[in-house]
């Protein structure tokens, strides 16, 4: 984490990169343990999150600034626990886990180029002064 108002909207790209990787891991995860009899499927919730932190306020600008970075953090969670699409209690289906997988995927690339444009602006601000 950076420590500079200029790096705020860097800061929370960096966050959210930082649990789509966390996802990425939990989605493989599920899918090593289709096999396993009674394994549940899990996710990653960071996305809500994120939108409540910055809902309610007048500008993007502001909210990102008085975001505290450190109390928004991805949290794990096992999906319908009580669900079992098969007889020996797993609930992962590996098509489905495929698909999260590779919109994981898009999103974490997705993001770092944000970052990437991000640090390209301030660079060329940077060279105009």
């Amino acid at each position: 984490m950076v420590l500079s108002g200029a790096y705020n909207y860097v800061n929370v790209l960096d966050k959210a990169a930082d649990a789509t990787w966390y996802r990425n891991d939990v989605l493989a995860n599920n899918i090593a343990n289709a096999d396993t009899p009674g394994y549940k499927r899990k996710d990653v919730q960071f996305q809500s999150y994120l939108a409540d932190a910055v809902a309610g306020t007048d500008t993007l600008d502001e909210t990102v600034a008085g975001l505290d970075l450190n109390t928004l953090e991805a949290t794990t969670y096992t999906e319908q626990a009580g669900l079992s699409y098969r007889a020996d209690g797993n609930n992962v289906d590996v098509s489905t886990e495929n698909v999260e997988l590779a919109k994981n995927q898009i999103n974490y690339y997705t993001l770092v180029s944000c970052i990437n444009n991000e640090f390209s602006r301030l660079k060329a601000a940077i060279k105009t002064t």
